[in-house]
C-alpha cells in the first residue's frame, strides 16, 4: 500500500500511529494507520484483506506515494482460537524477572560513614555559600559522602531545599501538524509588519437579544444563538467596508477579493484547527450557526479534512472561551489580518455621564502592516464594535424577526 495524497499541496505525511502490529490480519477498508499531515490528520484504510507487513515505523515522514505496509491477500484468516497461545503462567513467568531484579537493584549500599561524610568540598562550599545553602541540607555522591561541586551546582537547581518529590521529565517528538504550526507562526512573526490594535465592546445589546430571542431560535432552527454569529456578521460588514483588510500579499502583488470566506479557530485533539466559513456573506444567522456547529464538531472529532481548512480571508479566533482577557493574535497566513475575542467580564463603564456595570469584551485586530494602514486598522475594528453595539440597525435592517428567521 502507498501513501494516498491528502492533498495538492502536500508532499509529505507522518505515521502518527499504526492501528494494527504487524502480523496481524486486517480486513478491507479497516482503518490500519494515522496519518498526520501539515494541515490535518487522517486514517489509512486497509486497501485488501490480508496478513499485513509494516514498512514504517511510527514517527517516520513518508513522501506521498511511499510503500508504507504489505498485504498478503492469499493468506487465511486466522481463527480466533489461535490467537491466545500464551499460557498465563508463561505470561506471569515473563513478568516476574524483571520485578525480582528491580528489587535487587533498590537494596542500597551502606556509605561508609568517615569524617569526610557531609563536608563539602572547598569549590563545593563555595557554591552552597553563594547560594546561602546549608551542606547538611545536601547529599554528597563524592567519596566517602563528601559533597562535590556538582551536588552543590545541582542543589541550586533545586532552589537549596530538596523535597524528595519527584523531579522526572519525559520527551516526545512534536507531530508534523504542531511542528508546521511553529513554523509558520515563526514566519510570520519574522516576515511580516504585524501590529495590534485593541477595542472594547460593550455586549449588552447582544445578551438582551440573546436572553429575548435564543428559545425561539433554538426551536426553530436546532441550533443555539451564539456569539460567534454576530461576530461573523459583523467582520463580513467591516470587511466590506474596508476591503483591504479582506486582501493579501502575493510577491509584489496585492490580491483583494470579493468573498468572505471566514476561517474560525477551533482547539482539536491534535491541536489548533482552522476550518473556514465559504462565502459567509451569503449567510443568515442560522447559517452561521450552523455551519460553525458542523465545522466544531468535525475538528474535535478529528474528521476535519484539508479542503475544509484550505483557504480563508480573515480568521476569528476566540481565547475568551479559555478565560483570556486580552492577547495579540498571530495572522494566519497568508492572510493579513485576524480578530481575537476575548472573556466577557462586568466591568464599571460611563453611560450618559454616569457609571454603570456593563458587559464588556476586549476585542483585537493583528494586522499586517505591510498591506492594511492604520485608518484602515483602526475603522475596520470601530466598525465591528458598532455593529455588535448596534445589532438590530447595523446587522438586521431593524427587523429581529426577518433577521433570526423567526
Amino acid at each position: 500500500m502507498k501513501v494516498p495524497s491528502p492533498g495538492e499541496s502536500i508532499k509529505e505525511v507522518e505515521i502518527a500511529a499504526w492501528l494494527v502490529k504487524d502480523g496481524d490480519y486486517v480486513e478491507k477498508d479497516q482503518a490500519i494507520a494515522e496519518l498526520d499531515s501539515d494541515k490535518a490528520t487522517l486514517e489509512l484504510p486497509a486497501e485488501e484483506s490480508g496478513i499485513i507487513t509494516l514498512k514504517a515505523e511510527e514517527g517516520d515522514a513518508v513522501a506521498v506515494g511511499q510503500v508504507v505496509c504489505l498485504i498478503d491477500t492469499s493468506a487465511a484468516k486466522p481463527s480466533s482460537s489461535k490467537t491466545e497461545t500464551a499460557t498465563p503462567k508463561t505470561e506471569e513467568a515473563k513478568k516476574e524477572t524483571p520485578v525480582k531484579e528491580e528489587r535487587k537493584a533498590e537494596k542500597p549500599v551502606a556509605a561508609k560513614e568517615t569524617y569526610a561524610s557531609g563536608v563539602p568540598s572547598p569549590a563545593a562550599k563555595k557554591v552552597l555559600a553563594e547560594k546561602n545553602i546549608l551542606a547538611n541540607t545536601v547529599k554528597g555522591t563524592g567519596k566517602d559522602g563528601r559533597i562535590t561541586k556538582e551536588d552543590a551546582v545541582q542543589a541550586t537547581h533545586s532552589m537549596g531545599s530538596p523535597t524528595g518529590g519527584q523531579r522526572g521529565e519525559s520527551r516526545s517528538k512534536l507531530s508534523m501538524l504542531r511542528r508546521k504550526v511553529a513554523e509558520r507562526l515563526v514566519s510570520v512573526k519574522n516576515e511580516t509588519a504585524m501590529l495590534t490594535t485593541f477595542n472594547e465592546v460593550d455586549m449588552s445589546p447582544i445578551f438582551e437579544l440573546r436572553d429575548a430571542y435564543k428559545e425561539d431560535f433554538k426551536n426553530k432552527h436546532g441550533v443555539g444563538l451564539g456569539f460567534m454569529s454576530f461576530f461573523t456578521k459583523a467582520v463580513v460588514r467591516a470587511l466590506e467596508l474596508y476591503p483591504s483588510v479582506n486582501a493579501m500579499i502575493d510577491g509584489k502583488e496585492m490580491i483583494s477579493y470579493d468573498f468572505c470566506d471566514i476561517s474560525i479557530a477551533v482547539s482539536g485533539p491534535k491541536g489548533l484547527m482552522v476550518p473556514v466559513i465559504r462565502n459567509a456573506e451569503n449567510l443568515t444567522f442560522r447559517g452561521v450557526e450552523v455551519e460553525v456547529k458542523r465545522l466544531a464538531i468535525r475538528a474535535r472529532e478529528g474528521e476535519i479534512t484539508v479542503d475544509e481548512m484550505t483557504g480563508g480571508t480573515f480568521t476569528i479566533t476566540n481565547g475568551g472561551v479559555f478565560g483570556s482577557m486580552l492577547s495579540t493574535p498571530i495572522i494566519n497566513p497568508p492572510q493579513s489580518a485576524i480578530l481575537g475575542m476575548h472573556n466577557i467580564v462586568d466591568r464599571a463603564v460611563v453611560k450618559n455621564g454616569e457609571i454603570v456595570i456593563a458587559p464588556i469584551m476586549y476585542v483585537a485586530l493583528s494586522y499586517d502592516h505591510r498591506i492594511i494602514d492604520g485608518k484602515e486598522s483602526v475603522g475596520f475594528l470601530v466598525a465591528v464594535k458598532e455593529a455588535l453595539e448596534n445589532p438590530v440597525e447595523l446587522l438586521m435592517d431593524n427587523n429581529v424577526n426577518k433577521g433570526l428567521e423567526l
